[in-house]
């Protein structure tokens, strides 16, 4: 019976610690929190978006990084397997919108519970507010952990799952990075994904707290285009965030240029948009552009538009030019967000960047360079849009690398 100690008491380390207990593994399970699944239970604002439910060729058309390292782990762990499993230990899903399953309670706690539940009738051990110093190897071979509470646990195979960088105060500190890379493993920095952008132009600020529905955003690096989609945003204090905002950041975070346009009206080519305007200006006479605008905008953003598009806000409807008119429909168009940088990586929904999976074998999470470590979860340099593909990342991952640890 192999011993396995898992590092990480969150969405990859609890199914790591499953899936080793469940394939007859003593397991310890060390987490530094007072108890499992921290960032869990901030996760889909309290709600816990816990998968998906797609198949596995949509499931990795949403990955952003290294989406074909996941072919063995979501064949090994499906979403449709977290759909199956968690109403087996008791916390009924349920689908919602973009097929964004939740737990039916709403509750993020009852999933951790019901995980939780489990693992201690498989009888692993559970240490809790134990903070692990590093990692013992010799000869090439994992040897077990060393604890700041209770010294030196050996090991027969040893499962690392302490997450990224972001939201430091869940305990992702990034302590596994370094011990990755004392073991000769190649770690890619820590950037910021899912993560609000900062703008420093003042018509951005002028707008805070206005949200637009039904828009479309466009982040191209030259002419190429890396992320376009339909939904929400908000405009805010610092810059811009929302739904698609936190979707086209996964792209951005490494790139050195790129610009980030806004269609204001995606449902109306640029030639009907025209033909719309043309009507507008031609029964309106002398009123002010600023106001005609507001049949098209939110008031706020119909007094900005004109000055946006370079023509004097108070020009009246009757004065616009053809050259004026077509300024205004490539502003509703193709409106371009000038952005400065993101927020901090310690408010970003996860972390890019992580273990080099060229080093990871893909059917079973093993180390290929220290035999008997495994590395699972955000902690790898694999990352995805929003809409639980990242736990479900986190949960595949896990369960893969605890059942090859209990092999």
């Amino acid at each position: 019976m192999n011993k396995v100690i898992v590092v990480g008491g969150g969405a990859a380390g609890m199914l790591a610690a499953l899936g080793a207990a469940r394939g007859g593994a003593m397991v310890t399970l060390v987490e530094r929190n007072e108890k499992l699944g921290k960032k869990v239970y901030i996760t889909g604002k309290g709600r816990c978006n816990v998968t998906n439910a797609c198949d596995a060729e949509r499931f990795r058309a949403h990955v952003v990084k290294n989406p074909r390292f996941l072919f063995s782990a979501l064949n090994a762990f499906s979403p449709d397997d977290m759909m199956e499993l968690l109403p087996s230990l008791g916390c009924p899903v349920m689908v919602e919108r973009g097929d964004r399953v939740f737990p039916q309670s709403e509750k993020a706690s009852d999933v951790t519970k019901a995980l939780e539940r489990e693992l201690v009738r498989l009888h692993a051990q559970i240490l809790l507010n134990t903070r692990v110093s590093g990692l013992a190897a010799q000869t090439g071979h994992i040897l077990g952990v060393t604890t700041m509470e209770h010294g030196f646990l050996a090991g027969d195979k040893v499962i690392l799952c302490t997450g990224g960088q972001s939201y430091p105060t869940t305990g992702s500190t990034g302590d596994g990075y370094g011990w990755l890379q004392s073991l000769g493993h190649t770690v890619y920095p820590p950037l910021p994904s899912l993560i609000p952008l900062t703008s420093g132009a003042d018509w951005v600020k002028e707008l805070q707290g206005l949200s637009l529905k039904n828009v479309r955003l466009t982040l191209k690096n030259g002419k190429k285009t890396l992320y376009t989609e339909i939904g929400e945003m908000l405009f805010t204090h610092f810059g811009i965030s929302g739904p698609l905002v936190l979707s086209a950041s996964a792209y951005l975070a490494e790139l050195d240029s790129y610009t980030l346009t806004l269609d204001l009206k995606p449902g109306l080519t640029a030639e009907q948009l025209d033909a719309r305007l043309l009507r507008e200006l031609d029964a309106s006479g002398k009123k002010q552009l600023k106001t005609l605008l507001c049949s098209l905008y939110p008031a706020r953003l119909a007094e900005l538009m004109p000055a946006l598009c370079a023509i004097p806000p108070e020009t009246q409807a009757n004065e616009i030019t053809k050259e004026q008119r077509a300024r205004l429909v490539q502003g509703a168009k193709a409106l371009e967000i000038p952005i400065s940088g993101t927020r901090p990586l310690s408010e970003a929904v996860i972390t890019r960047g992580g273990a080099s999976v060229r080093e990871i074998n893909p059917a079973t999470m093993e180390s290929k360079l220290i035999s008997g470590l495994y590395v699972a979860g955000e902690l790898l340099d694999v990352d995805a849009l929003t809409g639980g593909f990242n736990l479900q990342i986190a949960f595949s991952t896990g369960v893969l690398a605890g059942r090859a640890a209990a092999e």
